[in-house]
């Protein structure tokens, strides 16, 4: 790993990290209380269809929701072990730095600006 990243600046970001997972973590839990398919009583009622399509909705958008957090705490404990490993800010593709300036802004990023453009097309 090049030296440019601080022991202060890693510690910094592991700390951010690890708030971010709890947080994340935090927010599932929240998002499956709230899912109106996690009501016992979901199944036996008899509303009416417009209910159940407003139901059905709504557990849709929890569990995109919940997926998303899902792949955030995967990507935060992706990027813990390259901590451990003294690989942080390594582009998992091209194997350069990815900018310090990235990093502040998306602790959990794998890739550098390029690399990430290329994934998304």
């Amino acid at each position: 790993m090049d030296k440019k990243f601080s022991k202060k600046f890693i510690e910094e970001q592991k700390q951010r990290l690890i708030k971010d997972r709890q947080k994340s973590l935090s927010q599932i839990e929240i998002l499956k209380t709230e899912d109106p398919f996690s009501d016992p009583e979901h199944a036996s009622d008899n509303a009416a269809i417009d209910t159940d399509v407003r139901e059905q909705m709504g557990h849709e958008a929890i569990e995109a929701q919940i997926k998303d957090l899902q792949k955030k705490i995967n990507d935060i404990d992706n990027v813990l072990k390259k901590i451990q490993k003294n690989q942080y800010g390594l582009c998992e593709r091209c194997k350069k730095n990815i900018p310090q300036a990235r990093l502040k802004l998306i602790p959990e990023a794998l890739y550098c600006v390029e690399c990430e453009k290329t994934l998304r097309k």
